[in-house]
């Protein structure tokens, strides 16, 4: 099939680079492309925004899927042109991506639907939007009402800055025609975190979270940008949290998109303030995050031509996202004075080098080819982009690759994944709460510790009763997640319900051990674990220390699920287990031959 990808970016180079690799593609068309793109794709002398142009290529080249990088595109209606023509295209219809087109649109509609955001009031006049910053208070935060390449929405730190902002927006027209209309809004405190999922109207195909960084300087100091960097996962989102966004926002969403008679196709990206357990959508983009985009698609396996098939068929419910464990980081690296003026032109070198790397990608976002030498040509100019098995390994693979590049006024922040590594570093405690009834059952619970230090696993050990101690045991379930633990492993004997116990004050995870401890060897306690009431879930394992070490192994292949290092030690159990085998296997060979002789 032909495909057509719209756009120049380093978001583009990466929705290439994974199109190419899909066996149904035989020619890839990039409007207009950069020099990364040039070498996977053919470029075209089109503008990103330029629709008839777009639509007429389209048509003369019997173009069989387009995807549309760009948000410009998109509000200029770009999908519902390409519709008319019964053009096969991902993205959303120019009414749908108001929801990034317009500020006051998305606020109004969060408020609708009730979904969490900052309170805000929306203003035509400068006047009123600086009475409201008196009564807001700083800081603030004040937005030009339209698309403005990211960089439309200013931190405010005084009401002094705010209402400068106002000016620069509506007066100064520092947006042009996106600053007509300003939102301004309360400054909210947390961690910000990037969810981006595919959508059909209907069915919302979640990616793996993600975290970009906006502001130009380390710390996350200075005017925003497009965005510095980016990776995924972002520790922020856990399991819990995404299953939060999933229902509370993203749901929601689509749903009040539907309802509003503007049903949503295409990406969509939600920017969300996480502050402990309270969620608020900053903005909603109607694309692929840029540079997200990078790490996520260098971390997804399934064809991405078939999720925008789907997707534009209204059938995301019978696909399924495969995604490589391993954390991905993008570092971009930007001219000179970005986000301000820049020069451009400037010789790059070193790209060669950096792409030998192993599981590192260079996509380009701002580069031409003058006489077969690259040059700059934007303000962000490349994603350099690695993979590996742990996000801090990710981030130094990465920077390796950017110290290869060099141009004259180079500038790029060293911190990319600096809260994810800050956040994964609180945490130096147990994982795992091996808990038991009696010192007696430490001999059979021993063998869950003893395999979890052989995973490399910080674990607890607990004695604590259902029945002799019943307060101790549910405060000890209701604190373990804000201690830092993610399953806990329960073992009694006889009748005690310990794990249900403990099931019953907690949501993480919780594995049952019976212990034989009666004259009826440990039956009476695995029906007592086993029978727990619908609501109150408990795995159990076998009786005694094989259960035990069972429970163990469990613990790890869930805790592995989000560890690529766990992984690699239970690959490496898995192997030594098959060795044995065949070691039991060559002695019973041997010891036949042997008594044949």
């Amino acid at each position: 099939m032909k495909v057509l990808v719209i756009g120049s970016g380093g978001r583009e180079h990466a929705l290439v680079w994974k199109l190419s690799q899909s066996e149904k593609v035989k020619t890839i068309y990039c409007a207009p492309g950069n020099a990364g793109i040039r070498k996977l794709a053919t470029c075209v002398k089109i503008a990103a925004d330029d629709v008839d142009g777009l639509l007429d290529f389209a048509i003369k080249e019997s173009i069989c899927l387009t995807v549309v990088g760009p948000e410009n595109a998109l509000s200029k209606g770009i999908v519902d042109r390409f519709q008319e023509k019964e053009l096969r295209i991902f993205g959303p219809t120019a009414a749908a991506a108001e929801l990034e087109g317009s500020k006051v649109f998305c606020k109004d509609f969060l408020r609708k639907y009730n979904i969490p955001t900052a309170e805000y009031e929306t203003f035509d006049r400068p006047e009123p939007a600086k009475k409201f910053i008196d009564r807001l208070g700083a800081p603030c935060v004040v937005k030009a009402d339209g698309l403005a390449a990211g960089k439309g929405v200013m931190v405010c730190q005084t009401k002094t800055e705010a209402k400068h902002a106002v000016d620069l927006i509506m007066k100064d027209r520092a947006f042009g025609e996106a600053g007509n209309r300003v939102v301004v809004e309360q400054f909210l405190t947390g961690e910000e975190a990037s969810f981006i999922a595919f959508v059909d109207g209907e069915n919302v195909l979640p990616l793996p979270s993600s975290q970009d960084h906006k502001a130009i300087f380390e710390g996350d100091r200075g005017p925003n940008t497009g965005g510095m960097g980016a990776y995924s996962p972002a520790p922020v989102l856990d399991d819990s949290m995404t299953m939060r966004v999933m229902n509370e926002v993203m749901l929601p969403t689509v749903r009040g998109m539907a309802a509003e008679g503007r049903p949503f196709k295409g990406m969509l990206y939600a920017g969300m303030m996480i502050d402990g357990e309270q969620i608020n959508v900053l903005e909603f983009n109607c694309r692929f995050g840029d540079p997200e985009c990078q790490p996520l698609l260098m971390r997804l396996q399934t064809d991405l031509v078939d999720i925008f098939e789907k997707a534009i068929d209204g059938a995301l419910d019978e696909i399924e996202l495969e995604i490589d464990p391993r954390p991905a980081v993008c570092v971009v690296m930007a001219s000179e004075g970005y986000p301000g003026t820049y020069k451009a032109g400037k010789p790059i070198t070193g790209l060669v080098n950096a792409a030998k790397l192993k599981d590192v990608m260079v996509f380009h976002a701002g580069t031409t080819i003058e006489n077969q030498t690259t040059l700059t040509a934007g303000g962000r100019v490349l994603g350099v982009t690695a993979m590996d098995i742990s996000i801090g390994k990710a981030i130094e693979r990465a920077y390796k690759a950017v110290d290869k590049i060099k141009w004259k006024g180079s500038y790029f922040r060293r911190d990319i994944g600096h809260r994810a590594l800050r956040r994964l570093q609180k945490h130096t405690g147990p994982a795992v709460g091996i808990v038991m009834g009696s010192d007696s059952d430490l001999p059979v619970m021993q063998a869950a510790a003893d395999f979890l230090a052989t995973m490399g696993i910080k674990h607890e050990i607990t004695i604590s009763s259902a029945h002799r101690t019943p307060e101790q045991t549910a405060e000890y379930a209701r604190t373990a997640a804000r201690r830092g633990l993610k399953i806990i492993i329960a073992g009694a004997g006889m009748s005690a319900h310990l794990a249900g116990v403990i099931a019953a004050h907690t949501t993480l995870p919780v594995i049952g051990v019976p212990i034989d401890a009666s004259p009826l060897n440990g039956l009476d306690a695995l029906l007592s674990t086993v029978q727990m009431p619908p609501g109150i879930p408990v795995a159990t394992m076998g009786i005694g220390k094989s259960g035990a070490k069972n429970a163990a192994v469990l613990a790890a292949r869930i805790l592995a699920i989000n560890d690529q290092e766990i992984t690699e030690a239970l690959r490496q159990f898995s192997r030594e287990m098959e060795e044995q085998v065949a070691a039991k296997n060559q002695a019973l060979q041997q010891s036949k031959g042997q008594t044949a002789a």
